[in-house]
């Protein structure tokens, strides 16, 4: 352990310490903060008026064991504090789940604006691949009267899907199956399908942030056929389970707008489809309304 340990710190002794760490590490210096203000359970306004308090020596100790851990693998701080914010709720993540970004939240809105267009508040919707369950469980959360399923073949991550939607009073149809296999009792009442399936090639994954290749589920970010192997999937199961009018919304990697599009297209020829840029300009989601 750090010969700092002999002696305690105060709270801005220790950040300044973490942050120069992380730094000398190439890892965010922010970072630093985070940890601190979990491992000390204070919230914003009260972490920043405690700055020369003392920490206790077993807080500081754990502390210093995850800016160590952070700093020397990669390991994402989510996993060390087992949460992370989507659509201003906590989420519960770990090992088995992706970490929840914030352009899934823009799929989210982008969701939210085409129900709107269908005018129904008695909505069915599936959420393929649900991984920690964010884009279902939010969906239920803003939209309380619409029936939601939610499917994974991992069961590790519908466990922790699970949790979140109990801890957060989302009412979750949980399904275990291969994409859209474990719903297909649905035929033609799904009003909407909204996925962030695995896109990327396995031959991209040596160009990938350690943070993600290492720590993140392999289930959750590969697939076959360059990518498309998932859409390629849930596009031909969707034309079993899709009412009309209805919706299909996709997180795509930024280069796969216009092949996902024409996939669609080629089992729904008369899909009114848009590619969407996400805050950072790059193409990220795709969304078919689908009308006969």
């Amino acid at each position: 352990m750090n010969d700092m340990t002999a002696q305690r710190r105060t709270i801005n002794e220790a950040l300044r310490w973490a942050s120069l760490f992380l730094q000398e590490h190439d890892r965010e210096p922010r970072v630093a903060e985070i940890l601190l203000q979990y491992h000390t359970g204070l919230e914003r306004a009260g972490f920043l008026a405690a700055q020369r308090e003392l920490l206790p020596k077993e807080t500081d100790d754990q502390f210093i064991a995850d800016v160590e851990a952070h700093g020397e693998t990669g390991i994402p701080v989510q996993h060390l504090t087992g949460t992370e914010a989507f659509y201003a709720r906590d989420f519960l993540v770990n090992k088995h789940v992706l970490i929840p970004r914030p352009e899934t939240e823009e799929l989210v809105l982008g969701v939210l604006e085409y129900a709107r267009e269908l005018g129904e508040e008695s909505v069915r919707l599936v959420d393929v691949g649900t991984g920690s369950g964010v884009i279902a469980i939010t969906l239920k959360l803003e939209k309380p009267s619409w029936e939601v399923a939610a499917t994974d073949i991992s069961e590790q991550a519908l466990q922790v899907a699970k949790q979140n939607a109990d801890r957060l009073g989302a009412e979750i149809d949980f399904q275990q199956g291969d994409f859209l296999q474990s719903v297909v009792e649905l035929q033609g009442q799904v009003d909407i399908i909204v996925s962030n399936p695995p896109y990327i090639a396995h031959q991209e994954k040596a160009s990938l942030n350690e943070t993600v290749k290492n720590f993140d589920p392999a289930l959750a970010l590969f697939a076959e056929k360059e990518g498309l192997a998932a859409y390629y999937k849930i596009i031909d199961q969707a034309c079993y389970l899709l009412a009309s009018p209805g919706l299909i919304a996709f997180e795509i990697g930024h280069q796969q707008g216009e092949q996902v599009a024409e996939l669609i297209r080629s089992r729904f020829s008369g899909a009114s489809i848009e590619v969407r840029k996400d805050i950072n300009g790059k193409d990220r989601m795709v969304f078919a309304k689908i009308s006969e």
